[in-house]
């Protein structure tokens, strides 16, 4: 019988533990509480990004980044966040420098992503999967997932792999961002634990992209936040509005210095596709244990959780993250009982 999905509980992080970027054995966590202080702006206890950057050491491994260091209006180190060349920059320095991650591009006006809230979500999915599992977060390549909407710059699949050693599969409807994130993979040597596939439809995201016999311990999704371009448009112009309030001075692009249309927006917006991602995960539901989604709009959340009831979802858990100001979450929901997940732990996880 399906647990109704109206009172999901967030959930605390457990305790940092192991080699972060070498695939070893489980990691012990603490007993998970029922609350996150996410109020206060903090990232979650392993997200290697914890206070101001250390831009000395991001030019010691990225010689490039120096010329795009600046001093905010406080006379501290940053970069101008408005400025595209720099963003990718400051990216590319981040992921080399805390990650190792040697080699990274992504084309002109494809998402830039902010890696520490990126991070974030993959540190809570992995809390998630702790909680049934004495505490024990697994590691290494038996644990699979699939990040729907991979993009250009195949953030998830990296940062996943080098936190936790996971084997990712990373789908996406547009030729051009599959071709980014293939050159990404293949130059930092991870052809063996990240493949990149096509979902040829858009409409229907799992169709045809699960083979009959694999199976996920989890998936992950950004969904497109507009509902239209206009709207993507008119989001874009307040965000630089907000930047120039910060320095009068600066003068800031017109247009936004990342998204392709399927990344900023699809029709109905968030709400309708994670709606039917939902709808749809029912499909695959023998062979995914935990889906996920980002959701942006805290005003989307009845919604969800009325498809999560329509669909017959068995545990719906929305997980809040915090960085600064901003407040974001994601909801995960399972069509396993208790006792299936425990099976599916034992058959898949154990050593």
């Amino acid at each position: 019988m399906s647990k109704s999905p109206k009172a999901p509980r967030n959930v605390r992080p457990p305790a940092a533990g192991g080699h972060p970027s070498k695939p070893a054995k489980a990691t012990k966590a603490s007993a998970p509480t029922a609350k996150l202080a996410a109020s206060k702006g903090e990232l979650h206890p392993r997200n290697r990004h914890q206070g101001r950057y250390d831009f000395p050491a991001l030019i010691a491994k990225s010689p490039e980044l120096a010329e795009f260091v600046i001093l905010n209006p406080y006379g501290k180190q940053s970069i101008d966040f408005a400025n595209p060349a720099a963003v990718k920059a400051f990216n590319r320095a981040l992921l080399k420098q805390q990650y190792g991650i040697a080699h990274w591009d992504i084309p002109p006006d494809y998402l830039c992503p902010p890696i520490p809230g990126r991070a974030d979500y993959l540190h809570y999915l992995a809390d998630l999967l702790a909680l049934g599992n004495d505490g024990v977060i697994p590691r290494g390549p038996r644990l699979r997932a699939l990040d729907i909407g991979v993009g250009a710059n195949c953030i998830y699949p990296l940062l996943g792999n080098r936190e936790y050693g996971w084997q990712f599969v990373g789908a996406d409807i547009a030729d051009s961002a599959l071709s980014s994130a293939k050159a990404i993979v293949h130059s930092n040597g991870l052809d063996k634990l990240i493949e990149l596939r096509k979902q040829a439809d858009s409409q229907q995201i799992f169709n045809g992209l699960l083979n009959a016999d694999e199976r996920f311990d989890l998936t992950l999704c950004n969904p497109p936040f507009h509902a239209s371009a206009a709207e993507a448009s008119s989001g874009s112009k307040r965000k630089w509005k907000n930047l120039g309030k910060l320095d009068p001075k600066r003068k800031l692009p017109v247009l936004n210095f990342g998204g392709q249309a399927a990344e900023l927006w699809c029709q109905g917006g968030e709400a309708a596709f994670v709606s039917r991602l939902i709808e749809q995960s029912v499909a695959v539901a023998k062979q995914v244990l935990w889906f996920s989604s980002l959701i942006s709009k805290a005003a989307n959340l009845p919604l969800v959780y009325a498809a999560l009831a329509k669909a017959g979802a068995v545990q719906v858990k929305t997980v809040e993250m915090a960085q600064g100001q901003k407040i974001s979450r994601f909801v995960a929901w399972t069509f396993h009982s208790t006792e299936q997940q425990q099976a599916w732990r034992q058959h898949y996880w154990a050593e």
